[in-house]
């Protein structure tokens, strides 16, 4: 039996390759192939969200969708896939909130001074992203709006660049996926500012969300996996099927639990259908409300 190429859309030590090695080999075990991770990073998922759509579908090639694939096509003026005609959505597979996370050498321990900072130097702060139109740039810019700053976008192709060149001081600012940049912040490479989920992660209960300091604010990553449309229904089911039972795993569970994430299958592939379009509206209002132009 051929094994199953799992198309991850950020490079290696993004959040997306982190989430989906964590659930891979489980589901690799339940359905007795193995499971090829090839990572194809870049233009904020829009790489590997390609090669996804562009696959035959024959069940052997199956990819990443993240939040960011909902948000592109509000900030670009041309992405190279249709979320609804192209892909035959399988599962959602985690929900992860981002942290807001700065070099130690930053002036800033909390969102209120961060805040404080910005406003001081207006238009001179930077932050990374992984990508113009990803959830770490949205979220990074929703902070902008809602506290009424003037920041710089340095978009980077995917977030484990942009989190190595936080991390040597290049840039000062991030808002990065927490299941990356947790462990970064307990060996002391970075500090943690405030989360994007409006209440406090349990895996960083410490860690204030940025809504106690803007009341209201939210933003969330989240993770699942596609198919290329045209892949027969029997397989898609057994592939929602696997993903299920991958995600009731008491390991796998854990392992998200423990790192900050909150693991959740979708009830079938029509629900994350569902889901991503309710998701593409949400931040196509955000997108408008901060101003964002589509380059």
């Amino acid at each position: 039996m051929k094994p199953v190429r799992l198309v991850v859309a950020s490079p290696a030590g993004g959040g997306t390759d982190t989430s989906l090695r964590i659930v891979a080999p489980r589901l690799g075990e339940i359905l007795g192939q193995q499971i090829v991770i090839d990572n194809r990073g870049g233009a904020a998922g829009n790489i590997g969200a390609d090669l996804v759509a562009r696959a035959a579908p024959d069940g052997y090639t199956i990819g990443s969708l993240i939040a960011s694939h909902t948000s592109n096509p509000h900030v670009m003026t041309k992405v190279p896939y249709d979320l609804e005609r192209d892909f035959a959505p399988i599962s959602l597979v985690v929900k992860v909130p981002n942290v807001v996370v700065c070099h130690p050498a930053l002036p800033a321990k909390t969102v209120k001074e961060l805040i404080a900072l910005a406003r001081a130097r207006p238009g001179e702060l930077q932050y990374a992203s992984a990508g113009l139109g990803s959830v770490p740039h949205l979220t990074m810019a929703l902070l902008a709006n809602m506290a009424g700053l003037k920041m710089i976008h340095i978009p980077y192709k995917g977030a484990g660049p942009a989190l190595v060149d936080v991390m040597a001081g290049h840039v000062p600012l991030l808002s990065a996926n927490i299941l990356n940049s947790l462990p970064l912040v307990r060996s002391g490479r970075l500090r943690a500012l405030g989360v994007t989920s409006g209440q406090r992660s349990s895996a960083a209960p410490d860690v204030p969300s940025i809504s106690e300091t803007l009341p209201g604010y939210e933003g969330l990553q989240w993770f699942g996996l596609a198919a290329p449309a045209g892949t027969p229904r029997d397989i898609v089911a057994k592939l929602h099927k696997a993903v299920v039972q991958a995600m009731q795993d008491p390991a796998v569970r854990a392992r998200f639990v423990n790192d900050g994430g909150e693991p959740m299958a979708s009830a079938s592939p029509e629900a994350f259908r569902a889901f991503m379009l309710a998701e593409g509206r949400k931040w196509g209002k955000i997108v408008k409300e901060a101003g964002i132009k589509p380059e």
